[in-house]
């Protein structure tokens, strides 16, 4: 299987655990620190690759030491970073101070994923794989965006997404034009309820499902996922896990159920092998935490 993730590339530095932040000049000791390719592209690629996909990645990064850090982090688990083009912003990056119960409140520099040059998508690589994955498709001008996702389906590439942003009615709005184009779109259940309105998690995936989304399969936490479809809303449920760090875990969550699909699995077993994959990231630090392979996660 060939995948593509296309979008929002971010490096994380993260600290845990910070239960608190010191006042004035203050200071506090912390267990670990370290950093991780991360973003609903990258963190999706990083995992991708881990579970034996031929990924390549596609994006912005700035002309810096950052963006060659994130280069040589995924390039060292064998994502091919060549469509990664460097602009004239900085690297995104995100400071993740790690509560105790895993927790990740975050401090976030959109940067270079606001300035990603659309009409320089490599259209052929692209057009040649067998699924892309859009990180974060509010971040790449949605209506810009549309009439590319309909050639690259057109090509008979399958497409899903995920959401970096909170979820409302006027995010919706923006995104809304790329909707038609996807096969799965994959948010959180906060996400889903703050586009639908709806408090019922099943009924706001209908809403989407409304505006076009083949499949929607929200991840939930602790409760683990659901795929809901046009006709048909089924539950996985997630692995009993020690939880340390829940940053990269719907990147995770993405990885599996796309490269499950790629195995012809069943949507129900995509959405529980995908939450096998977040378990294991969940117990410890970072996004590309754990030694994932697809072996080991369909062995489960």
């Amino acid at each position: 299987m060939r995948v593509a993730t296309f979008g929002a590339h971010v490096l994380d530095v993260l600290a845990q655990p910070v239960d608190e932040i010191p006042d004035g000049q203050g200071a506090a000791l912390v267990q670990s620190m370290r950093m991780s390719a991360a973003g609903p592209a990258g963190g999706t690629a990083l995992t991708l690759a881990k579970l034996g996909v031929d990924t390549h990645t596609v994006g912005a990064i700035g002309a810096d030491d950052p963006g060659d850090l994130l280069v040589t982090m995924l390039a060292r688990f064998g994502v091919d970073t060549s469509h990664l083009v460097r602009v004239g912003q900085p690297t995104s990056m995100s400071m993740l101070p790690i509560r105790s119960n895993g927790d990740r409140p975050a401090l976030h520099q959109p940067g270079a994923n606001l300035a990603y040059p659309l009409g320089d998508a490599p259209l052929e690589l692209l057009t040649g794989m067998d699924h892309v994955h859009i990180g974060a498709p509010e971040l790449l001008n949605p209506p810009e965006l549309a009439p590319l996702l309909a050639d690259i389906r057109a090509a008979g590439v399958t497409i899903s997404a995920d959401i970096l942003a909170d979820g409302d009615p006027g995010l919706l709005a923006w995104i809304e034009p790329v909707l038609p184009h996807l096969d799965y779109l994959l948010p959180n259940d906060d996400q889903v309820r703050g586009f639908s309105g709806e408090d019922d998690l099943i009924t706001g995936c209908r809403r989407l499902i409304d505006r076009g989304v083949a499949c929607v399969a929200p991840t939930a936490g602790a409760d683990g996922a659901y795929v809901v479809t046009a006709d048909d809303a089924e539950h996985a449920a997630a692995r009993e896990v020690v939880v340390v760090d829940t940053s990269g875990c719907g990147d995770a969550f993405s990885a599996g159920f796309i490269a499950a699909r790629g195995h012809d699995r069943s949507l129900l077993e995509s959405a529980e092998i995908g939450c096998a994959v977040a378990g294991i990231v969940a117990t410890g630090l970072g996004s590309d935490h754990g030694d994932i392979t697809w072996e080991g996660v369909t062995a489960r």
